[in-house]
């Protein structure tokens, strides 16, 4: 099984390394694959550059076995679609490998607007993480995808996940860190701390790189 779970990482912080581990364990320890996207279709330019988010993600999961980082989309020019990446990752892994991507509640109510999302379902599982205050829309796309194939669970990467290579969706209530990037970069930018949100290698090489207004000499 590969899992891949994608974002812009702007900055990494702890609500996404938690979500990460707590997939990784629902489906038995497989590594997860964290892939930061280039350019996101869907907002405004990124806070970081891409080779600063990927050092700060290389500092955030050192030492976790089950975490990885796959940079292809920083590598790809252009906007990053999920299509693509999947498509890409389907011609590596061959037609029988189960293929997991892991989205929000929140993204995944928009599902119907990304660039080729019918063609999704056949090229990977998909986890929906259910963020408080998030909820799909009863009459819309996403919502009858789930009814369409959801499945009720899958522990230790023995289930229907793992029993086929691709076109079901899992729903998945983890433990949830109410933590944002937005968030993270807005009390950077005032002169607060973000002590705590996020791994202290990541805090020090912000305040290093001075990203996200962070001054070099405060002392976070």
């Amino acid at each position: 099984m590969h899992v891949i779970y994608g974002g812009t990482f702007d900055p990494v912080h702890h609500g996404h390394l938690r979500l990460a581990l707590e997939v990784s364990e629902r489906l038995g320890n497989v590594p997860v694959s964290l892939v930061p996207c280039h350019v996101p279709p869907h907002r405004g330019e990124t806070g970081a550059t891409a080779a600063q988010r990927l050092r700060l993600l290389e500092l955030a999961i050192a030492g976790e076995a089950r975490l990885r980082i796959d940079d292809r989309e920083l590598r790809r020019e252009g906007a990053s679609y999920t299509a693509d990446t999947l498509r890409q990752l389907r011609n590596e892994l061959g037609a029988d490998v189960p293929l997991v991507m892991v989205v929000g509640t929140d993204a995944f109510a928009g599902f119907d607007r990304w660039k080729e999302w019918q063609q999704i379902p056949g090229l990977a599982h998909i986890i929906v993480v259910r963020r408080p205050g998030t909820a799909l829309d009863p009459q819309g796309e996403p919502a009858r995808l789930v009814a369409e194939r959801g499945i009720e669970s899958e522990v230790g990467g023995t289930g229907p996940l793992s029993g086929q290579a691709s076109g079901l969706i899992l729903e998945l209530d983890p433990p949830w860190l109410d933590i944002s990037a937005t968030g993270i970069r807005e009390r950077i930018g005032s002169g607060r701390s973000p002590r705590y949100l996020m791994p202290e290698a990541v805090l020090a090489e912000i305040q290093r790189m001075g990203l996200y207004g962070a001054c070099p000499v405060t002392n976070f």
